[in-house]
């Protein structure tokens, strides 16, 4: 199949979840392909450090038991995901109250929202693991009156609009006019303390974006994967699933430690090989490698996060749930006892309690972050062990309106380019881009060339959740 000049068909340059996905898709079509990776080990900014038998999170990315990629990409049949308990916790004047979220395929009475003032959650044990090709979430009882969710009526009317959220195809919400989502919240016709207590709090954990400047497109397709899944945690860390996508590739498809220097639309030219010639060269790294690489490509603003790990022996009693500060009284957006979700996180007798600060990251960060912390557990946070403060200044680029959700994948015949800068800033966006990004490179190249037959494009591209 190669000419005697070509070394591989497709190099793809990066190898995270969106190039190594890629890769999955052009090599079962009978393309030769090759991973170039520079750092040591595969997966970019899903990774994990592992510290005395923890495993911490750099970025801590949330994922939902909705995203379809996680069942479409080939490489991830055995990703085992581990769901918080339903909905999320929302402290609010020093209380916790539990809101869930609507059901797939549930009724608009059955799926409304759950809210009870939880004194003192009883402990429970870690969610049962769920294989990302048999996702499905549980319907919800009816909500009862709370604070920050307003009166009966409130929560009625919230939980009948996330429903909706739930049944609206994607297609109708990307056809909705466009602006910041904290503007769009405004016009939801909810009231403002709804808007102010959950609605904020959650699309600023969702978006990584605490003022709410991403474009309301975006914040619309989160609030539709919160409404019709259950937020969840890849079992093992987050560099489970780039590791996942790297081993099922056939050995020697990826390289790590290569510096991919300049790029054309029929070589690379790498610091340790020199030039490798190819037939086509997808570029999947983050849009700052990529700008360097394929000189004109936008660079996008990004969000910062700072993720903070402690470990107690005596863990708070909130079960597994996403505990979100309504009251906006500090710098923790949302925190967890993430090994009451995925014990594999911590060693036996311990647990870890993992807290995400958006926006620039405060002075005397661990400080900060255990005083607030202390008000949302209410308990004493004064003997919890520092594990880890991981600051990403680039974690998340910024979806500010207007924001194209399919960004042209095709630079020109030969060269592509994929990643979650491409579609929506999320790993369901990164794999969807790598999803197009192959099927746009089979097109060309069997165009060339014939190949064996790769799977057809869905007829109706499906937006990232």
């Amino acid at each position: 199949m190669l000419e005697p000049a070509y070394q591989a068909d497709v190099v793809v340059v990066g190898a995270g979840v969106a190039g190594l996905s890629a890769a999955h898709r052009l090599i079962s079509a009978g393309v030769t392909t090759a991973v170039l990776e520079a750092a040591p080990y595969v997966g970019g900014r899903m990774s994990t450090e592992k510290v005395d038998g923890f495993r911490l999170d750099r970025i801590g990315q949330l994922l939902s038991t909705s995203y379809p990629e996680l069942e479409l990409s080939p490489g991830l049949d055995a990703l085992v995901l581990r769901a918080f308990a339903p909905g999320v916790l929302l402290h609010s004047d020093g209380r916790r109250l539990r809101a869930g979220a609507p059901a797939r395929g549930g009724s608009a009475r059955s799926a409304l929202h759950a809210v009870r003032a939880l004194a003192s959650a009883p402990r429970s044990s870690a969610a049962p693991p769920v294989r990302a090709r048999a996702l499905r979430s549980a319907a919800l009882p009816r909500p009862r009156a709370g604070a920050p969710l307003g009166t009966a009526v409130d929560q009625a009317r919230l939980g009948s609009a996330l429903t909706r959220f739930a049944a609206t195809p994607v297609e109708r919400l990307l056809a909705r006019p466009e602006m910041p989502a904290a503007q769009a919240l405004a016009a939801r016709g909810l009231p403002a303390r709804t808007v102010d207590g959950f609605l904020r709090p959650l699309l600023a954990t969702l978006l990584c974006d605490p003022d709410l400047t991403t474009s309301s497109r975006c914040a619309d397709l989160a609030l539709r994967t919160f409404a019709s899944g259950r937020l969840c945690l890849p079992e093992g860390g987050a560099e489970v699933v780039p590791e996942l996508l790297a081993a099922a590739l056939p050995p020697g498809t990826v390289h790590t430690g290569v510096r991919v220097t300049a790029v054309s639309t029929t070589s690379v030219t790498t610091a340790e090989h020199g030039e490798i010639r190819c037939r086509a060269v997808l570029v999947a790294t983050d849009a700052r490698a990529a700008a360097e690489l394929l000189p004109g490509l936008r660079v996008p603003d990004f969000h910062p996060v700072t993720v903070v790990h402690h470990t107690t022996d005596d863990p708070p009693a909130t079960g597994g749930y996403l505990l979100l500060d309504s009251d906006r009284g500090g710098p923790v957006a949302h925190t967890a006892v993430v090994s009451r979700v995925d014990p594999a996180r911590a060693p036996a007798g311990r647990a870890l309690i993992s807290s995400t600060v958006l926006g620039p990251c405060p002075a005397e960060a661990d400080t900060a972050v255990r005083i607030h912390l202390s008000r949302l557990y209410g308990t004493s946070t004064a003997r919890w062990e520092t594990l880890a403060v991981h600051h990403t200044a680039e974690a998340v680029p910024a979806m500010r309106p207007p924001h194209d959700l399919r960004r042209p994948v095709r630079l020109l015949a030969g060269l592509y380019v994929c990643g979650d800068h491409r579609d929506t800033s999320t790993v369901q966006g990164a794999l969807h881009s790598a999803h197009r990004a192959s099927a746009a490179i089979l097109t060309d190249l069997c165009a060339k060339r014939p190949l064996h037959q790769a799977d057809p494009p869905p007829a109706t591209p499906r937006a990232a959740a």
